[in-house]
């Protein structure tokens, strides 16, 4: 096994609260993925700012679903800036089904990917 295959990725999944179908289906694919080891840092619920910048602290990347930024558009700019301030890569998924992802957001991503395991697993282990 190479070393990469034992590294423990720590991510921040952007989410809304528990419950979200978007945020539920990127989870069970990443629980799909074989020999890839991952925690998420975020934690669904209502987070102040400094609450998201102490789950985002620890991650080495964060994902963005960005079927979420319409509907949740503030709590999405904010886990943003925070992951930008901290200098931390930010990866887009991009919507469910969808090819678009917003242009302010594209702006700003190490990599976009769509719903495919292995791209998603394989864009986390290039961008940390």
């Amino acid at each position: 096994m190479f070393e990469d295959d034992l590294k423990e990725y720590q991510l921040f999944i952007s989410h809304n609260g528990e419950g979200d179908e978007e945020y539920l289906t990127f989870i069970r694919k990443l629980i799909e993925a074989p020999d890839f080891q991952w925690q998420d840092h975020g934690l669904p619920g209502e987070n102040s700012k400094d609450e998201l910048q102490q789950q985002i602290e620890p991650a080495d990347v964060v994902i963005i679903l960005t079927g979420l930024y319409s509907k949740h558009h503030d709590l999405i700019c904010d886990q943003v800036d925070i992951a930008r301030k901290l200098n931390k890569s930010i990866v887009l998924i991009r919507p469910y089904g969808l090819e678009e992802v917003p242009s302010e957001l594209e702006e700003i991503a190490v990599d976009v990917v769509g719903w495919n395991r292995v791209c998603i697993v394989k864009t986390i282990q290039e961008s940390r």
